[in-house]
Order: structure tokens, then C-alpha cells, then sequence
């Protein structure tokens, strides 16, 4: 009953903010043109400094485990790459960019952290899971949504220096490049820096959500219905079907293992909306999966932690 209440405390508020966005645009107090600068706003600013901080002030040789580390990044990478064969099935090409991305990408850095320090009191495996899953998230979400952009319909010359570009340039890649150099050379982060930082990264994800409820149209999605409901089960049931055995034949045990459901089994962040909006892309399949996902893993996290620390795993 503790996890559900825990679980519960930590997405509802997430989906409630989501539905002030709706009810905003509904009363006429945010326009779509206002929603529109708030996600631009979100993607160059605050989402970026947010992921700065994340892994600026993790300490890379107290906390460092390599083992663990490689097998979040090689989980990642299998699981990203089972769900781009199975968005080959989508009829809509348009939609495989947003699918792909909203099925792997989890809300591990604002979830993870929180969820291990309640159980243990402490987090050390939670940045560490954060740094072999989060850079491949934003790395392989940008080239995705660059190559699947709406209205391109095969591979042309200039694809892969424009996906090249994007990934360069993208303000999250930059946030999360600056962050790790800024800890692997331990550069010190003065009081007014690290206020100053963490009062604009706090706007991310309250800003995002309302952005994008108020961009959520609802007679639209229903037309998206399937695709969403395959990925939200993806996201919250398939992979963790998949890798939690092979993370527990690895011997991840306790806090590690735990990490590992974060990283495959938590909502879909709301990121994925925010990035798909400004990299051309409708935005309706991603909301849908954020807010089935997010709405639906107070209850999916609860049973796996239930079933883990049933088999005395936890």
C-alpha cells in the first residue's frame, strides 16, 4: 500500500498538470500560439540546464560501476531497437519517429532518483543508471525524429548532414555534453550558478505539462488510439517482461535493480512531446503515450516492485 501511495504521490500530480494545460486553453487563458512558445521556451532552456544539472554534480569515482553502466546502455540500445522494427509495421510513416521515441524514452531522471531514495534512503545506482541510458535517449530521439519527419518520405542526400546537424545543435545533446565534462573535470559549481540553474531547470517539467495539455486536441487523438496503447504497453509492461530476468540472471540485485525498472518500466517523460513538437512532428501520438503512461505507471511500477520484492529480489 506504501508503493501505491508513493506511486501514486509521484505521477498524478504529473497528469494533473497535464489537465490544467486542457482546462487553461478550454477557459481561453493560453492560446496554441502561447503553448507553442512555452514548448520552444522549454526545449532551449529549462530541459536542457535541467539535464546539465543531472549530471554535472554526479561524482563519476565514488559512484562509478561499470558493469551496471554498460548494461543500462546496452539494454538501451536493444530496446530502442526492438521498438524501431516494430514501428515498421505502422501503416503512417510519419508517426514511427514519435513512436519509437515515446516507447523507449522514460522519465528516469525525474522518477528514478526520487522512487530509489524513498526505499533506500539514498540514490547512488540512480545517476549512474541516468548516465548509461539518458545521452542515448536524447541522442537516438533526435536522429529518429530527424529521419521520420512528416512529409519526407525516403532517404535524400541531405539526410544524414541534417540529422548530423540536429544532433549537434540540439540544446538537450549541448545539456547533457557540458554536464558530464563539467563532472569528469570536476569544475566546481558556485552557489549563484547552481541557484540560478536550478530555479530555471525547476520550469521544465511544470511548463512542459501545460504546454502540453493546452496543445493536446482530444478529437484528434482518438484517431491515434492504437499506435498510443501499443507503446504505453511497451513502455510499462514489454521491456520490463523482457529484461528485468536478464538483469536478475546478471545478478542486479536490490537498488540496482530497481534503477533498471526506472529506466525500463516508468512513464514516457514528457520530453518526448517537447521535442517532437519543435522537430516538426504533430505531437498528438507523444501526448497520448504521456499521458496513458503516466496516468497507468502508479499502477504498473507498484506490481513490479511488488512481484520483485516478492521473489526476495528487493
Amino acid at each position: 500500500m506504501d508503493n501505491l501511495i508513493f506511486s501514486l504521490n509521484a505521477t498524478l500530480p504529473v497528469f494533473l498538470m497535464m489537465v490544467l494545460g486542457i482546462v487553461l486553453k478550454k477557459i481561453g487563458w493560453v492560446s496554441e500560439s502561447f503553448a507553442s512558445q512555452m514548448n520552444k521556451f522549454v526545449f532551449l532552456v529549462p530541459l536542457p540546464l535541467l539535464l546539465f544539472q543531472d549530471l554535472a554534480t554526479v561524482d563519476f569515482e565514488k559512484a562509478w560501476n561499470f558493469k551496471f553502466v554498460a548494461f543500462c546502455f546496452i539494454v538501451t540500445v536493444l530496446s530502442i531497437t526492438l521498438v524501431i522494427v516494430i514501428s515498421s509495421f505502422l501503416k503512417e510513416r510519419s508517426l514511427r519517429g514519435e513512436f519509437i521515441q515515446a516507447s523507449y524514452r522514460s522519465s528516469a531522471a525525474l522518477l528514478g532518483v526520487a522512487l530509489i531514495q524513498n526505499i533506500y534512503g539514498h540514490s547512488v545506482m540512480g545517476p549512474l543508471m541516468i548516465i548509461g541510458s539518458v545521452p542515448l535517449y536524447n541522442v537516438m530521439a533526435v536522429t529518429v525524429l530527424s529521419i521520420y519527419q512528416p512529409h519526407r518520405n525516403e532517404m535524400d542526400k541531405g539526410l544524414l548532414k541534417t540529422t548530423l546537424k540536429g544532433i549537434i545543435t540540439n540544446p538537450i545533446i549541448i545539456g547533457i555534453v557540458v554536464g558530464l565534462l563539467w563532472s569528469i573535470l570536476k569544475l566546481p559549481m558556485p552557489f549563484i550558478l547552481s541557484k540560478t540553474v536550478s530555479n530555471i531547470s525547476a520550469m521544465a517539467s511544470p511548463l512542459g505539462l501545460i504546454a502540453m495539455g493546452a496543445s493536446f486536441d482530444i478529437k484528434k487523438a482518438f484517431g491515434k488510439l492504437k499506435p498510443a496503447i501499443l507503446a504505453t504497453f511497451i513502455k510499462l509492461f514489454g521491456f520490463c517482461m523482457i529484461f528485468l530476468p536478464i538483469a536478475i540472471a546478471f545478478g542486479f540485485v536490490g537498488e540496482q535493480l530497481v534503477a533498471i525498472l526506472i529506466m525500463l518500466g516508468s512513464a514516457t517523460t514528457v520530453t518526448c512531446f517537447v521535442m517532437a513538437k519543435n522537430m516538426g512532428h504533430a505531437g498528438i501520438l507523444s501526448s497520448n503515450v504521456v499521458m496513458l503512461t503516466t496516468l497507468l505507471s502508479g499502477f504498473s511500477i507498484t506490481l513490479w516492485l511488488y512481484i520483485l520484492r516478492t521473489l526476495q529480489f528487493i
